[in-house]
This record gives structure tokens, sequence and C-alpha cells, in this order.
């Protein structure tokens, strides 16, 4: 299936020219090995993929006594994997990397020698165990590689004319008109029930069955609590008791995760570990309170899904699948309760893959009305001035909603606000200062 990242891939050939290796990472089944596999099959005369998940005592031997005699080792390499490499026209994968992170720490000498390209793919990379005892390389470049997004997800089924018009109306901030708009988020709503893992989306686009899409994301989320079990150990059980917790607490719409619902009088520094365990993994989006516009608050934070298709069927658990019922609900905007939690969670996918990091604003004041509100989301602009950086994001998932938070923030941050925005599933307007967007066109904020 066709991924931007490609675009990316390419870009950094070409910037690179053989003077750094590329880190691709991402949480599994994202679809890391198989985008640069393909990249490498149009970009480079031959190439060679060194799965560690598969290689075997042969193959890591020769980044351990090797690396001292460069002509051995890629001769070796060439024999071992039965392809001839040609200097400037080769690239080496190193798939899984962080399996056998001495090929990692092996970059820097690798990419000094000069002759080949270099891409390692991997997720839980930045567990700590996976970058003990050895050397990163400065030599690395590194590129996060997420869910499909909206657009991507529309290539998949065969529509590339919808995004750019959504793209376009949303530069001259013009509204789709009902009959579009209403095409456009019943793709969206589509896109909220399959998410973005290309297993998932490929059983959609080939069966249009919604329980075999379910079936394919609930074999992502037993992977997920398998690597749990196996690469979080020493606090396995939190880690697997906040995945667990997510959907009640985005259920609630507390203000922040609120560790006393998975074990009484838990205290932040005790599930500090777990909790980014998960965010390291991209499992989950962290999103960390701001008590003031430009302040981040690491103890308090909320904890979205990495993809709202895997929340989905983590969230709707009725006999170990989610009935085709709920999903054409879902689908036709019928369904009562967790909406809200669902759109929110896409919000802050969308967001994290555009590249922002997420912060919300809440003040719980008992004393002052005026300053008692809840924001969902603070984004900055992308180039920082003395005043008006931060723009605040409301998320609405109803047609009748109050914004008494959001006008609350306008008057009281003044000085640093810059365009306020609601996020919801109408057709976009300005009115009163504030820019009212579909949902669908938030990974163009």
């Amino acid at each position: 299936m066709k991924r931007k990242m490609t675009d990316r891939l390419t870009e950094w050939k070409k910037r690179s020219n053989g003077t750094s290796a590329l880190l691709v990472q991402g949480a599994r089944r994202v679809g890391k090995s198989y985008i640069v596999e393909e990249f490498a099959k149009s970009a480079y005369r031959s190439y060679i993929l060194i799965d560690f998940n598969k290689a075997d005592e042969s193959v890591r031997d020769i980044f351990i006594h090797d690396l001292n005699n460069m002509d051995l080792l890629f001769q070796k390499l060439s024999v071992l994997y039965n392809t001839k490499l040609y200097p400037r026209e080769s690239l080496i994968i190193f798939d899984e990397v962080q399996l056998f992170p001495k090929a990692r720490s092996a970059v820097k000498y690798l990419v000094e020698d000069g002759r080949y390209d270099y891409i390692e793919t991997g997720s839980l990379i930045s567990v700590r165990k996976n970058v003990e005892d050895i050397l990163i390389p400065s030599e690395e470049d590194r590129i996060n590689m997420y869910p499909m997004d909206f657009e991507e997800f529309l290539w998949a089924l065969g529509n590339e004319t919808m995004y750019p018009m959504i793209t376009d109306c949303f530069r001259k901030q013009k509204p789709l008109g009902q009959a579009l708009h209403r095409r456009a988020m019943d793709l969206f709503r589509l896109y909220l029930i399959t998410g973005g893992m290309p297993q998932a989306v490929k059983a959609y686009a080939d069966t249009q069955d919604f329980d075999i899409v379910d079936a394919a994301k609930r074999r992502i989320l037993k992977l997920y609590r398998e690597d749990i079990r196996k690469h979080a150990r020493g606090y396995e059980m939190k880690v697997e008791a906040i995945f667990d917790e997510i959907p009640s607490q985005l259920r609630s719409q507390n203000q922040h995760f609120k560790l006393s619902s998975v074990e009484k009088g838990a205290r932040f520094d005790n599930y500090r570990d777990a909790m980014f365990w998960l965010s390291d993994a991209m499992i989950i989006n962290n999103c960390y309170n701001s008590t003031e516009p430009r302040n981040r608050n690491r103890t308090l934070l909320k904890c979205y899904m990495g993809d709202t298709g895997l929340l989905v069927s983590h969230c709707f658990d009725e006999r170990g699948i989610v009935s085709e019922e709920i999903y054409k609900k879902l689908l036709l905007d019928k369904l009562e309760v967790n909406l809200g939690m669902i759109m929110e969670n896409v919000v802050a996918q969308m967001l994290t893959a555009s590249g922002h990091k997420l912060f919300f604003y809440a003040n719980s004041s008992r004393n002052d009305a005026e300053s008692r509100m809840e924001i969902d989301f603070l984004i900055a602009k992308s180039k920082i001035s003395n005043r008006h950086n931060i723009s605040p994001i409301e998320v609405k998932s109803g047609k009748n909603y109050t914004l008494s938070s959001i006008n609350k923030f306008r008057r009281r941050f003044t000085e640093q606000l810059h365009t306020p925005f609601v996020l919801h599933t109408g057709d976009l307007k300005v009115e009163d200062g504030i820019i009212y967007l579909p949902l669908y066109m938030t990974s163009l904020l």
C-alpha cells in the first residue's frame, strides 16, 4: 500500500548521500519493514535485508568480529545473502535492529566506510534494555513511522480525489458543501473503525467484512501484550495494568490518568517507568498537562492509544470480538456512548503524526468559575514569536455543544493566544474569531 514514508526515504537518500544511516522506528505492525524493502527495490541496484528476528549466529558474528576488516565483512554478507553489492548503489537493511543492538552500534563504522547506504527499522528502540551498553551512533538520522493517516487510508481504498479537495478547502478556509462533507465524514468514520494499521486496512479493502478487520486488530493487540510480558521485565504487570485501563480512563473523561483506578494509593513515581515504556514502544501517545500555555507537568498526563482502530477493539470487548452491530453504529453515527473518547483519540493520533507534541490545559478551581476550564489540546505555531503562539483546540463529537472553556481561555490568555480551533462533525466555518474545522482536517493543522 502507498505510504508517505516513501517520500521521506527518498529525501533522506538524496540529502544524506551516504553520510548517515537512517533509523525508522515505530510501533509493531505499522509497516516499517514492508515500506523500507519496497523502497530498496525501487531506489537501489541491489539490497540485503538482515532480519535480526531470524539471523543466525554466523550473521551476528560478523558485526562482532569483522568490523576491523570491512572488505571481509561485506564479502561475508554478500555470500551469506547471495547478493552482489555495488558501491554507492546498494542498501543494507537492519530489520528489527533492537533485537541485536550491536549492529546498531556498528553503524558508526559502516557509515564512515562510505561504500553503501544503511536503513535500520525497529520497535521498542528507546526501551532501556535495547540501548544499554552500546554506542548510539551520531551518524544516525531518525524518522518516526505512525499508523496510516486518513489520506493514506483513502489511497488504500482507491480514492485519490477526496483529500486534495479537503486540503484545498482548508487552505482557502471554505466549506466543502453539504454533499461532499457528508461523504468525507462517512469515509472518516470508516477510518475511525478500521484504524491505520496496514493489516486492518488491507483486511477492509479486500473484504469489507468488519469481523475480519476486528480479528486483524485483535492479533495486533495480542502481540502488544506479548511484547509487554517479554520486554517490560520487572514491571510488566504495571505496564499491562495501565494498558488495560486506557479505555476506561478515556471513557470517564478524567482530567488526567488516575492511577488510583489501577492500584489504590498508587503514586506516579511508582508507575513512571511503566507509563513511559508504553510511550517508548509507541503503543500510546502521552498528552501532558500544561499548567500555563508554555509549561508542562510531566506527572499529570492523559494516555491515548497510538491507533484509534485498535482502541475501538480494545474498548468494545464483547466475546473477544467487536460485533458487526457496534461497527455499523459507529459508521452511521448512531453510537450513543463512547464517541467522544474515540474522536478525542483520533485527534491525538493525527496531531502526533503531524509532528505536534501533545498538551492539554485543565484548571479545576473550586473558587473561581472564570478560571475553571479544560482545553483538550494546545498546539504551538511552527515559528514562535514574542506573543500569540498557542492555539487551543476543543474536540466536539456531537452536534450540540457549548464553548465555555475555549472562551474563558481566550479571555485569560489573550497575550499567548494564536488561533482557536473547534474540531467537530460539521463543515468548515469561521465565526467570532474561532475556526471550526471538520475532524478530517486535523492533520492539516
